[in-house]
């Protein structure tokens, strides 16, 4: 089994908690590395996966997991864990896995997880809809799509994950979350395949020839999978096609690392808004 077996890979770094006193990690570890990367692998489907099971009306049950060992991690161990979906059954997904240090192959293990009725734990089929997600992901194909419009057509999904994100998590006060500018903006929602808006943004008109970003929130459990950067490329692009030379933001104290990777650049000092730390933050259209 090698690395260009795989699409997907979850990093970790082995800590020193994690190994016995030969500084090698101890067995079951692996199980857990394997566990982590599954949690990681349903975020990079779309699947926030509580909501996601919900509606698909079924759980997922660990039927059965074998470790084969080839060699040992050890304490600092930078690794790579590696998953795919390697079987769908009728009720029942198999997937493979590996654990990596560098190019070198340390561990293989093969997850078996059974469909079930989360009341009776009893198996049911494997939804369709679940079954073309995971073969349209090992297959490249894309499973989150990020939809535009105005808020008469996207508020409503909007609205569910600036709740979240900005009332509930952030305990921003609701009269300052919610005004007349979201009827002006275009939004950007990222959506999944089964209808669960994941992120969001919008971009509005600051001055002639400078647009402006805001609202930008992803949903917690998905947090960490590019959706961000999806959402704010879209809103971006679609500032470009305008005609904006300069698109300007607020970012919140604790994101204006995110959007320096994205190329923006800070401006002014650092301010209060909604009791939180921002700054202004601004890039420039790319050269052609």
């Amino acid at each position: 089994m090698n690395r260009q077996d795989f699409h997907f890979f979850h990093r970790l770094r082995v800590r020193w908690a994690e190994v016995d006193m030969q500084k090698i990690v101890f067995n079951a570890h692996y199980l857990m590395y394997f566990d982590t990367a599954i949690a990681d692998y349903w975020r990079a489907l779309g699947l926030p996966y509580e909501s996601a099971m919900q509606k698909l009306d079924g759980d997922l049950y660990v039927k059965k997991a074998t470790v084969e060992f080839h060699a040992s991690a050890r304490a600092d161990d930078q690794l790579d864990v590696a998953m795919k979906c390697a079987r769908i059954g009728r009720s029942s997904m198999v997937f493979d896995g590996a654990i990596f240090r560098g190019d070198q192959l340390l561990i293989t293990g093969e997850l078996v997880y059974v469909f079930a009725d989360p009341a009776t734990q009893t198996s049911r089929p494997v939804p369709a809809l679940l079954r073309a997600i995971l073969e349209d992901f090992e297959a490249g194909r894309s499973v989150v799509t990020v939809q535009t419009g105005p808020w008469s057509q996207l508020g409503e999904m909007a609205a569910l994950v600036r709740t979240e994100v900005f009332l509930q998590e952030q305990a921003i006060p609701i009269e300052m979350e919610w005004d007349e500018a979201d009827a002006m903006a275009l939004h950007a929602v990222a959506v999944n395949r089964l209808g669960q808006p994941l992120a969001t943004g919008r971009l509005l008109q600051h001055a002639p020839g400078v647009g402006r970003i805001g609202r930008m929130a992803v949903s917690r459990v998905m947090r960490g999978t590019h959706l961000g950067r999806d959402v704010l490329q879209t809103l971006l692009d679609a500032a470009w096609q305008r005609g904006d030379g300069e698109v300007m933001l607020h970012a919140q104290h604790s994101a204006a690392a995110f959007y320096a990777r994205h190329g923006f650049t800070a401006r002014g000092p650092e301010f209060d808004e909604a009791g939180i730390r921002h700054v202004e933050m601004f890039t420039t259209r790319p050269v052609a």
